[in-house]
């Protein structure tokens, strides 16, 4: 099905993409002014069943049968073309997601990074002996646990990341041997077929990734199927936390989802490092990421130094076309999210919040960057996930106070510290309930290799290539009982 979907015309704008074969089609358009990118067939629920029946096919008769050092080949071959088409990949998701080209530059770099780390992880897939004679009777016996692939992975994946969050699902599932249907976000899917095309000239045999672009009661139809052995899904935490009550009994899930992340900036703390990596992890892509920060809370002594030096980094982004070099931060993905958005900034200020940076109403989808003082959380923008370009600020007396004010939060995602006190850093890192601490960065920061996961409503599961694979992969222990 993977040479069915992926035609001569997938490197092309605009271009038009089949496969499903479904009869309705998806028009994805630039946020930022509009223009058609692509036309999309969309997968209805046969369409779906034909992809799951293949891919339990490919599962069975050939990634089960593939070694791991081919996988791994795969897998750096993937990373070398991507290399080589880095340009197309960093337009693509410029002009489908409205993120600026220099950040959108990134991505791709950090994709090629997803691919190689997942090559080599490929050949380090291993198991464990288990000395059974701790136990009397057990003198002959010899345990081994192996690690096998877990089957089918259905992966639905959000708009923000369309190509590296997407390697995330697609690189350690296959690097552990299993087979893949995709779900792409609905607004930016065509990073996702031209990665499934790079996948294809690196060698992966057809069957093993299929692509089904759907929406709303035909991606239930995925999630709950019993073909399904593992649902991975980043996304918001209403869909996520609703969808583990659906999936079918004998199936996996591991979520990845929002936060409203806090940055704490102490009295120690280098204010122009820490006002530069507020403002470059509160207003990249628009805010529009989980790991965005959107809580400031600064030691009261040098807030009014901090606001200054924060203020005018702020101030001084250039918002605007995303294709253009320039640019620091593009559009909103659609008006829906502008309006949201907005929405959520005036009943801050009607509950006495203060804006003190942007406001101003959006045009072709660009919000301007918003401070917000005197914010609360009661307020919408501190106890819930903006997703937007916002951060408010907050005052705090001791680091004790700081740290009870992150964990006041139903997320806890990442959050961040700025201190040059080993003491203050460590009891931040260690008081702070989520799940990673930052020490002088924001807590968007993220390395492809690392472990990366929420606790409390931000998810459940880890991603980072290696800690994918083991939730990807099954123990199966296997006993000998050898002659004496």
């Amino acid at each position: 099905m993977l040479k069915e979907v992926i035609k001569e015309d997938v490197l092309k704008f605009p271009l038009r993409i089949t496969g499903a074969q479904a009869g309705s089609t998806m028009q994805v358009k630039s946020p930022f002014d509009g223009r058609l990118i692509a036309e999309v067939e969309l997968a209805d629920e046969n369409a779906i069943n034909r992809a799951l029946d293949i891919s339990c096919r490919a599962f069975t008769e050939v990634m089960k049968k593939m070694p791991a050092y081919k996988r791994a080949e795969i897998l750096a071959k993937t990373a070398e073309i991507l290399g080589q088409r880095k340009d197309e990949f960093a337009e693509t998701i410029a002009l489908e997601g409205g993120k600026p080209i220099k950040d959108a530059r990134t991505e791709v770099l950090r994709a090629i990074n997803t691919f190689s780390i997942a090559s080599r992880e490929a050949l380090n897939i291993s198991g464990e002996q288990i000395p059974m004679d701790l136990l009397a009777g057990n003198d002959n016996r010899l345990g081994i646990v192996l690690r096998e692939p877990v089957g089918v992975i259905a992966a639905i994946t959000p708009f923000n990341f369309p190509l590296n969050l997407v390697a995330h699902k697609l690189a350690p599932a296959l690097a552990a041997g299993n087979t893949v249907v995709l779900k792409p976000a609905s607004s930016t899917p065509v990073a996702s077929f031209k990665l499934a095309q790079a996948l294809k000239d690196a060698g992966l045999p057809d069957g093993v990734l299929q692509i089904v672009p759907c929406r709303g009661a035909q991606g239930n139809a995925l999630v709950k199927d019993k073909r399904v052995a593992l649902v991975s899904f980043t996304g918001s935490p209403e869909v996520g936390w609703k969808m583990r009550g659906e999936v079918h009994a004998g199936t996996r899930i591991a979520l990845e989802l929002g936060g409203n992340a806090a940055l704490i900036v102490h009295e120690d703390a280098d204010l122009e490092a820490a006002a530069a990596a507020s403002c470059r992890g509160g207003y990249g892509h628009a805010g529009q990421t989980c790991i965005s920060v959107q809580r400031v809370y600064v030691q009261k002594n040098i807030y009014d130094k901090f606001v200054k030096i924060y203020k005018d980094k702020v101030g001084a982004l250039k918002v605007g076309d995303p294709l253009d070099d320039t640019t620091d931060m593009g559009p909103m993905i659609d008006a829906s999210a502008v309006k949201k958005t907005e929405e959520m900034v005036a009943d801050a200020v009607k509950s006495g919040a203060r804006v003190i940076c942007g406001g101003e109403a959006a045009k072709a989808n660009l919000l301007k960057p918003v401070i917000l003082e005197n914010a609360t959380h009661q307020m919408t923008v501190v106890c819930q996930e903006v997703f937007g370009p916002v951060t408010a600020l907050m005052k705090y007396d001791t680091i004790d106070d700081a740290i009870s004010a992150v964990n006041d939060s139903d997320f806890g995602l990442q959050a961040g510290v700025f201190t040059k006190n080993v003491d203050i850093a460590f009891k931040a890192a260690r008081g702070i309930d989520v799940g990673g601490v930052i020490v002088n960065d924001a807590p968007t920061y993220r390395a492809d290799h690392m472990p990366y996961g929420g606790r409390k409503e931000s998810g459940a599961g880890l991603e980072g290539v290696k800690y994918a694979i083991h939730e990807m992969t099954q123990p199966k222990f296997i006993c000998l009982n050898l002659a004496p």
